[in-house]
């Protein structure tokens, strides 16, 4: 019998449906367990909303012939992501209960590494899911930094906001956009982030050690973006140079 390797948009629909259903199912099970307020629930739910809207846009847009298993895991990880951004919203009013907060962000942490090797042992690797991956791990880390900056001060959001600022600055610069090698050290620093700032936002530590443990992950990306941004930039400059010395082998005019 001949596989199906068309794309079907009612499937990945419901893939997608499914998500955004577990995402407030795990928002009524941390309300009744814990009393989530309305701001809890209401950051949920445009939570599981956007994510709903913004992965359906791009599956249509890459027309994939499934969903694919990494993705799941990664959708169920964004679902847990989900549920700690809706504690963090409704600390301003209450703080959550430090076993909950930490068990939901630590599963989330331990799951980054999980879809990654599925995607590589079925054979289902694709951009969307590094993307989809990628994008998760950004705001789990934006979130812990805005529920830590609370205690330690508007610093920390330097550490969450970091990434989307490098994004900005790439649609001023584009050579930004350019692939970076691979890079064991910044898998590394980016991995630590998440473990650090949930270090600190435990409340496990003394302010001391909360202080230092967050100040040495904001170092350690300061100095990973920086790197990055110095190889992109050395290479954007040996492109133009190269770029240059061939219009003038050939002699070709450069269109004004």
């Amino acid at each position: 019998m001949a596989l199906n390797n068309t794309y079907d948009a009612r499937l990945v629909q419901q893939e997608t449906a499914v998500g955004a259903g577990v995402q407030i199912l795990l928002l009524a099970l941390l309300g009744s367990a814990i009393g989530l307020g309305p701001a809890g629930w209401l950051t949920g739910i445009a939570f599981a909303l956007a994510t709903w809207a913004v992965l359906s846009r791009a599956l249509h847009r890459t027309r994939p012939r499934s969903f694919g298993p990494a993705n799941r895991v990664t959708l169920g990880r964004a679902t847990l992501v989900g549920g700690v951004t809706a504690l963090v919203a409704d600390s301003f009013e209450s703080a959550p209960p430090v076993t909950v907060f930490v068990g939901l962000t630590a599963v989330a942490l331990i799951l980054d590494g999980v879809d990654g090797k599925v995607a590589r042992r079925t054979g289902t690797s694709t951009p969307l899911g590094a993307r989809f991956d990628m994008e998760v791990d950004a705001f789990l880390i934006l979130v812990l930094s805005v529920y830590v900056s609370t205690k330690l001060g508007p610093w920390v959001l330097l550490i969450g906001g970091m990434r989307y600022a490098f994004v900005a600055a790439a649609r001023v610069r584009p050579w930004l956009n350019a692939p970076l090698p691979p890079s064991t050290a910044r898998k590394t620093v980016a991995a630590l982030q998440g473990v650090f700032l949930l270090l600190a936002a435990s409340g496990y530590l003394p302010f001391r050690a909360t202080f230092a443990v967050t100040a040495i992950a904001l170092a350690a990306l300061v100095w990973s973006f920086g790197r990055d941004v110095l190889w992109l930039r050395r290479t954007s400059r040996a492109g133009a140079a190269e770029v240059a010395l061939m219009l003038e082998l050939t002699r070709e005019p450069v269109a004004s």
